[in-house]
C-alpha cells in the first residue's frame, strides 16, 4: 500500500527501514526515504507503521 503518494513510498519500504536500518521515528525515516516533504498527509500513517513494526514480537525475541 502506498503511504506517500507524492514520492511513491510504500508501507513495505517503511517496514524495511525499521527492520533493516533501525529506524525508530519520522526524523530517522526521512533521512532514509523521501517522505512528508510535499503535502505531509503521510506522516501520521508512517509513524503508525513504524510503531506497529517496532512492537512486532519478532523484533523483541531476545529481550526476555
Amino acid at each position: 500500500m502506498f503511504v506517500c503518494m507524492c514520492y511513491g513510498v510504500t508501507d513495505k519500504d517503511i517496514k524495511n527501514a525499521v527492520e533493516q536500518d533501525g529506524v525508530g521515528n519520522i526524523r530517522e525515516l526521512r533521512q532514509q526515504l523521501d517522505l512528508g516533504n510535499q503535502c505531509g498527509k503521510c506522516i501520521q500513517m508512517a509513524q503508525q507503521i513504524i510503531d506497529s513494526t517496532i512492537i512486532d514480537e519478532t523484533l523483541f525475541k531476545e529481550v526476555c
